[in-house]
């Protein structure tokens, strides 16, 4: 996709996390915070891939200065997949299960 993979080993490095990566609290200590606060620390990894889907949702409409078009964008993009069965959600099918 035109990316470039730069390996970085903050260990082998004299230098502390936030010299060398900086940021990188932050990245690190946003979602933790969101979780603790949203679902109280009750995270599956089953799900993790939807949490963050959520988190990144929000973490990038949260400048946002139309406030208005945050659920038209919400329901442009529910519009824009194919339906997730609860069933699929909660751990009870998989994709191939469901189909059939």
């Amino acid at each position: 996709m035109g990316y470039k993979h730069i390996v970085t080993n903050i260990s082998d490095s004299e230098d502390p996390a936030h010299v060398v990566m900086p940021r990188v609290h932050r990245v690190a200590s946003l979602p933790d915070r969101w979780w603790l606060s949203i679902y109280h620390g009750a995270i599956r990894a089953p799900h993790l891939d939807y949490y963050l889907d959520e988190f990144a949702f929000r973490f990038n409409r949260r400048t946002s200065k139309a406030r208005g078009l945050l659920f038209y964008q919400l329901m442009e993009q529910a519009l824009d997949c194919r339906p997730v069965p609860r069933k699929m959600i909660i751990g009870g099918q998989t994709q191939q299960m469901a189909n059939s």
